[in-house]
């Protein structure tokens, strides 16, 4: 394979929304085609036409797409498409005596009574994994095995060695489920004069508790659009799941993609599944919104939040307080941000100190209101707050007998954001209004 272009493939099957394992594999062959300078070759295996839907194709290829992983798109094959290349192949096979029609005994109810089978050699295949080593299969076990249901539908197995071998694959990139799949596949390239590919078996990605990623047990979080939805970056989500089973071998663990490119390795790719963390999903993600310039921050902040709310003085607040996008719609319900557009209800007490009498804390708010009221509307900065607020406070037993009632007043919650930067996006008229109130 020294001398020849690196082709690999993404063949997923539209019989559902895109699976976040799928585009770690996807990923995987992505990087290892790019920094070979290989194409990457696209197919739909949609032959399951019971489960076969157009809008599952469109979802992946919309993901792929999100992600940045796009194949080749001009080369893409349909499964569905192509019946009479695998009727040739079959005909062929049964007339070099390597398959034939099968008279199937014992039926049960709603089987076929005769399909096409695989005239198994029975030897010892034994091929090399990029990330296992050789494997070797005794291939009698398998017996003669079915290739298809009848002339114009082949089994999986048949259609994708066709569709490798015609797409000139050289390397299969694929999860360790596929593993027991690559002896049969194996015959059948002997059997119609294909190439035997590279094989590279990923491990599959499990949860913290190490079960498998499945629908049935993860729901949603399984698809790539649920974390498009809620507001990561998909430059975050491909960072994350490059790790997910990889590693460089160094402490950096926030990536671009051209970096990723340049170091990935296919034999550092461990053997055991890959776990899916969501919380180190959530830290590369919130590294990532931290990397974004100032204008792109607040347009994404600004697509998660109406109208009404969008002031670009808020940003800084709500991109301390997320890990992710889709959390400031949490905040949104929560009535997180809601202070800052109206003045908030609270009960007074809420705004005593300890055991601090209320005489007290009136009075260190009217000593803030007059504090405040001597900086000018345009000096009106978190910065000066903070001093004049400060100068008043380091003089009080306890900094919280005047801080407190101050956050309280401003914005109802006993946790917010600091009081100096509140009062810098209220600005001074508003501030002092809910100071008085306060008092």
């Amino acid at each position: 394979m020294e001398n020849k272009k690196i082709v690999t493939r993404f063949p997923p099957s539209p019989t559902g929304l895109f699976h976040i394992g799928n585009a770690r594999t996807f990923l995987f062959n992505y990087l290892f085609t790019k920094q070979n300078n290989g194409q990457i070759v696209f197919r739909l295996e949609d032959t399951d036409k019971e489960r076969s839907k157009q809008e599952y194709a469109e979802d992946i290829i919309e993901n792929i797409k999100w992600l940045g992983i796009e194949p080749d798109f001009s080369t893409t094959v349909k499964q569905s498409e192509r019946t009479e290349v695998y009727k040739k192949y079959i005909l062929k096979l049964i007339s070099d005596d390597k398959a034939y029609v099968s008279k199937e005994k014992n039926i049960e109810v709603g089987k076929r009574d005769e399909v096409i089978r695989f005239r198994n050699p029975n030897k010892k295949i034994v091929f090399n994994d990029l990330i296992r080593g050789d494997i070797e299969f005794d291939t009698t076990e398998l017996n003669d095995f079915v290739i298809a249901k009848s002339l114009e539908e082949p089994i999986y197995h048949l259609a994708v060695v066709i569709d490798d071998f015609e797409m000139g694959v050289t390397h299969v990139l694929r999860g360790d489920d596929g593993i027991s799949n690559t002896p049969r596949q194996i015959l059948i390239q002997e059997a119609i004069g294909a190439p035997r590919p590279i094989y590279a078996h990923l491990p599959l990605m499990i949860d913290t508790d190490k079960a498998k990623l499945s629908k049935r047990k993860h729901g949603e979080k399984v698809s790539v659009s649920y974390y498009k939805n809620m507001g990561y970056l998909p430059e975050a989500v491909v960072n994350f799941l490059a790790l997910v089973g990889w590693n460089p071998g160094t402490d950096q663990e926030i990536w671009e993609m051209e970096e990723l490119i340049k170091v990935f390795d296919i034999k550092k790719v461990q053997k055991g599944g890959g776990v899916f963390n969501p919380e180190k999903l959530d830290w590369i993600n919130k590294e990532h919104i931290k990397r974004l310039s100032a204008e792109d921050l607040q347009n994404k902040i600004f697509e998660w939040l109406p109208k009404e709310m969008q002031n670009p003085k808020i940003v800084p607040i709500i991109a301390e307080r997320i890990s992710k996008f889709g959390d400031i719609k949490n905040m949104l319900s929560a009535g997180e941000l809601d202070f800052f557009f109206k003045a908030p209800e609270y009960n007074k007490e809420k705004l005593i100190y300890k055991t601090v009498p209320a005489e007290k804390i009136s009075e260190n708010i009217t000593s803030a209101v007059k504090a405040l009221s001597e900086i000018t509307e345009n000096d009106f900065t978190k910065e000066n707050i903070k001093e004049a607020l400060m100068k008043i406070a380091n003089n009080l037993e306890n900094r919280g007998e005047l801080l407190h009632p101050i956050r309280m007043a401003l914005s109802g919650l006993d946790k917010s954001p600091d009081p100096f930067i509140i009062g810098e996006i209220l600005g001074k008229n508003e501030t002092i209004s809910r100071l008085q109130k306060a008092i």
